[in-house]
């Protein structure tokens, strides 16, 4: 029989001896394989959204606070970088979360009423606020959560708020959340002249330069300009934001608990492999079987438990985001499609799970001499 084929027979028969067990390693390896696919992929997904905000209207760079100690600047910067000659529009904001009632909370954004991220929201009803008033907008599927119209009015931290309008954004950020004019919300965060960032749209690039080096030198003339400040391309913010940062690192850090414990839960498997086969492996090393084909033996079924398991964590994981799309919630946030780049990084850490679970069990096994395995009880 060829060697391949022996392995292969082996590996077949030998999980299917114990088919309880089995299962039950799979579900482990499977569960926390569809943790990481259901929480990494709603972190992208976030991600993704932040980065629609900044395509759809047009955002070029962010600047932001040049240190960690105060993350607010002035918003009077906004000025100074409108007028450099790179710079078509630059439009300072606060974004913030707040609760609205004791059920919703939401993004809270502050605008100036000549913003040009205006361009990219459609107004489906009411209009637009303006500078001063005590007036909100609301994206539509914040409007049906909090069962609002253009006239009512809204209470937040205190202070009375019109709804001037409704408006349905391009990304679910835009549309789940509250827009108000950024001198009222400076003054509800007590940060007046104020703002968290200044978003920057910029003219097109002169001919012969690239957008690269033109976005390059135009970030570097704003950090220039504007001493303890610093330009970040959108792209670049998008995924560096401390919301998007606390995200992915809550993703990642539940999944690789749940990935540990099932790493566990096949080394235990293997462990009992091993020990109850302990008289068979002696045979076939009587037999002639090298210590390496043992090894090889044990590594390719702990594999197989991986490979198996992960197949499962991706349907686990599938279902889990198909549920979390159709979330009130979540909908918004959530698309139950998945990407290739997420599956293959699943399949991979649930194959390379299964070859660190099963290492050490292998080595034990490589290591048995065939005269201590044959009087093996």
């Amino acid at each position: 029989m060829a060697p391949t084929l022996t392995f292969t027979g082996f590996v077949w028969k030998n999980l299917q001896r114990r088919r309880l067990r089995t299962f039950l390693t799979l579900c482990g390896i499977g569960m926390a394989v569809g943790a990481f696919v259901g929480l990494v992929g709603f972190s992208r997904a976030f991600e993704q959204q932040w980065m629609r905000i900044y395509s759809s209207s047009g955002i070029d760079i962010t600047v932001i606070r040049g240190t960690f100690v105060n993350t607010s600047l002035n918003e009077s910067a906004a000025a100074k970088i409108r007028s450099m000659p790179e710079v078509a529009e630059a439009a300072p904001m606060i974004f913030n979360v707040m609760d609205l009632t004791p059920d919703v909370t939401a993004l809270v954004y502050g605008w100036k009423a000549d913003s040009f991220e205006f361009s990219s929201l459609q107004i489906l009803s009411g209009k637009r606020f303006s500078d001063g008033d005590s007036e909100v907008m609301l994206g539509d599927l914040l409007a049906q959560d909090l069962k609002k119209k253009p006239g009512d009015t809204l209470e937040i931290q205190g202070t009375p708020f019109t709804v001037s309008g409704i408006y349905h954004g391009a990304s679910s950020l835009e549309a789940d959340a509250l827009i108000m004019p950024l001198d009222q919300l400076q003054q509800l965060t007590s940060l007046q002249g104020k703002a968290s960032t200044i978003h920057v749209r910029l003219r097109p690039a002169p001919r012969g330069e690239s957008w690269d080096q033109y976005m390059k030198h135009t970030e570097a003339e704003i950090d220039a300009a504007a001493p303890g400040l610093r330009a970040v391309p959108a792209a670049e913010r998008a995924s560096d934001n401390q919301i998007v940062k606390m995200a992915h690192a809550s993703a990642w850090g539940t999944s690789a608990l749940a990935i540990i414990i099932g790493i566990l839960g096949i080394a235990n498997t293997m462990v009992m492999s091993v020990f109850e086969r302990t008289k068979e492996i002696g045979v076939l090393r009587a037999i002639g079987w090298k210590r390496w084909q043992v090894l090889v033996l044990i590594q390719l079924e702990a594999a197989m438990l991986g490979l198996c398991g992960g197949v499962l964590g991706i349907i686990v994981g599938w279902c889990a985001l198909r549920v979390l799309s159709a979330l009130p919630q979540t909908a918004s946030l959530i698309s139950p499609s998945l990407r290739w780049p997420l599956l293959v990084e699943a399949m991979g850490i649930a194959v390379l799970a299964g070859l660190i679970a099963g290492a050490l069990p292998a080595w034990r096994a490589g290591r048995l001499s065939p005269m201590e395995a044959l009087r093996h009880d």
